[in-house]
């Protein structure tokens, strides 16, 4: 269970109290009961009057008599008690902000790793059934293109695969013509369905 970042009541009453007294509204040695404030001030059950009273007490605020009321006995110490009050406050709100924010946090990353699960889920589901593809084919010393061209070759109508580019020497020939003429050691990148591969590396061998 989450602390709520607002004091309770009686808190919230002992606070007001004490700032009536530090703006001398109350002045010190000036007496008060709590019926008085219940009916006119806040409203509230004489339980939460006697939590608020207790805890001012405590702090050194104010005395209570039973059954008479209560006497003001420090404005200094009234002060002293709003300011650590106040602090209090700012940092419950402070770590009230917090929490929303980790919550939010938490609720953007579970939403990354759902995406990127989606993401890598749709790659591999999709990854064989891409219709085309891109392979790299090295032509070795001996194989029976070398010397030859696209067009003698008639690449396409027997591997019913295209050339997309022609590596060699550091260079790279892309979308190659029908005249360019393949040597050793070109890498070719063909783009093709999967059952041309076997086509391609038949024909270069």
């Amino acid at each position: 269970m989450r602390n709520n970042p607002k004091p309770p009541v009686y808190s919230q009453v002992a606070f007001d109290i004490a700032t009536k007294i530090a703006s001398g509204e109350l002045e010190e040695n000036s007496k008060f009961t709590g019926r008085s404030l219940m009916s006119t001030e806040y409203g509230v059950s004489q339980e939460t009057i006697r939590r608020a009273f207790k805890q001012l007490a405590d702090m050194e605020i104010i005395s209570v008599q039973q059954n008479i009321g209560a006497t003001v006995i420090s404005k200094e110490k009234a002060v002293g008690y709003i300011e650590k009050f106040q602090t209090g406050k700012d940092i419950r709100s402070l770590k009230a902000e917090l929490r929303a924010l980790l919550d939010e946090r938490d609720k953007v990353n579970t939403r990354i790793v759902q995406l990127v699960d989606k993401i890598t889920d749709l790659g591999d589901r999709f990854k064989s059934s891409d219709p085309l593809r891109n392979y790299e084919f090295e032509i070795l010393p001996g194989s029976k293109i070398i010397g030859k061209s696209i067009r003698e070759l008639e690449f396409w109508q027997n591997t019913e695969a295209t050339i997309v580019a022609i590596k060699s020497g550091g260079k790279i020939n892309l979308s190659p013509g029908p005249n360019a003429v393949f040597e050793p050691y070109d890498i070719l990148v063909v783009a093709g369905k999967l059952d041309s591969v076997d086509r391609v590396k038949n024909l270069i061998k």
